[in-house]
């Protein structure tokens, strides 16, 4: 009787390890997604991130072992806006149950193609451009694995909280340092729309010949009128970023003797060993780029 108890505790005992130990299989579309629900979601949470380090999320297309890990997932965490187009094809063929989450609900968007042009989106996808929009982002994270995971709930308060005072700094750090820019100095050339929202929070004016998708090819047009816009405007760098091709953007600096400044970071964080592996680094390697190359 005894040896049956004490092997009943162990095994419950055992059994409640287990339980305690299990992690929330959930998914996120792309890597600075893939970073907002680590951020948020700790220790708690297993997060596999479909367009990872590099990637590119216009133009992604997923693979057999993707919908495996969808089949697996409990969550699945999307931008929305239009970004991942490819999205309801890999759940219906994944069979997935799991639920998936916007985490741009909330955020007020920017219709694309302010120039007349259309890029392949109604609305500008890349809301996490603005620390404001990022802050939403993490609330909306917290309330679908607080829902997922109620007992969790207050150790994904906290962590939010405390990601919460980092956004805050991190706000606080963007606009102090781009006040150092002067204000005929205030613009930049990079190789997609991929700023716009960072633009209208923060007050620099981004041209770019690509429209809000990279899946649009730039026309001839656009780009002898960025050509003739820097000439015109002296305007001094021109930005490479990490998921585009560097020779259209080499051509223009080539034409109009503007500086390539340093690579930046638009829809893709970088690996571990990058310059940009969350999203906080990402916003803050940006920063310097741009502030070291136009002040």
């Amino acid at each position: 009787m005894l040896k049956r108890l004490a092997l009943y505790l162990a095994l419950a005992l055992t059994s409640t390890m287990a339980h305690a130990q299990a992690k929330l299989e959930t998914i996120a579309s792309m890597s600075i997604i893939g970073d907002f629900v680590r951020q948020i979601g700790g220790e708690r949470v297993q997060v596999t991130t479909l367009v990872g380090a590099g990637g590119d999320t216009h133009t992604f297309q997923p693979a057999p072992q993707d919908a495996r890990r969808m089949a697996q997932a409990k969550l699945v965490f999307i931008n929305g806006l239009g970004l991942e187009g490819w999205l309801p094809r890999l759940v219906q063929s994944s069979g997935s149950k799991a639920k998936v989450i916007t985490v741009s609900t909330g955020v007020q968007a920017i219709r694309e193609a302010a120039d007349g042009h259309s890029h392949g989106h109604d609305l500008d996808p890349h809301a996490w451009q603005d620390v404001a929009n990022a802050k939403l982002y993490a609330r909306n994270i917290r309330e679908a694995l607080s829902a997922a995971d109620p007992d969790g709930a207050s150790f994904y308060a906290a962590r939010t909280e405390a990601y919460l005072a980092e956004l805050d700094q991190l706000a606080r750090d963007i606009k102090e340092g781009l006040a150092q820019i002067p204000a005929d100095r205030r613009r930049v050339i990079t190789s997609h729309d991929a700023f716009g929202y960072f633009a209208k929070a923060y007050g620099l004016n981004f041209v770019a010949p690509q429209g809000v998708s990279t899946e649009a090819e730039a026309s001839s047009r656009d780009v002898a009128r960025i050509i003739r816009q820097i000439r015109a405007e002296k305007i001094p760098a021109v930005f490479l970023e990490n998921i585009s091709d560097p020779r259209l953007m080499t051509q223009i600096a080539r034409e109009t003797n503007a500086k390539i400044g340093p690579r930046v970071f638009s829809d893709s964080l970088s690996d571990s060993s990058g310059a940009a592996p969350t999203y906080l680094d990402m916003m803050r390697h940006n920063l310097r780029a741009f502030t070291d190359a136009l002040r």
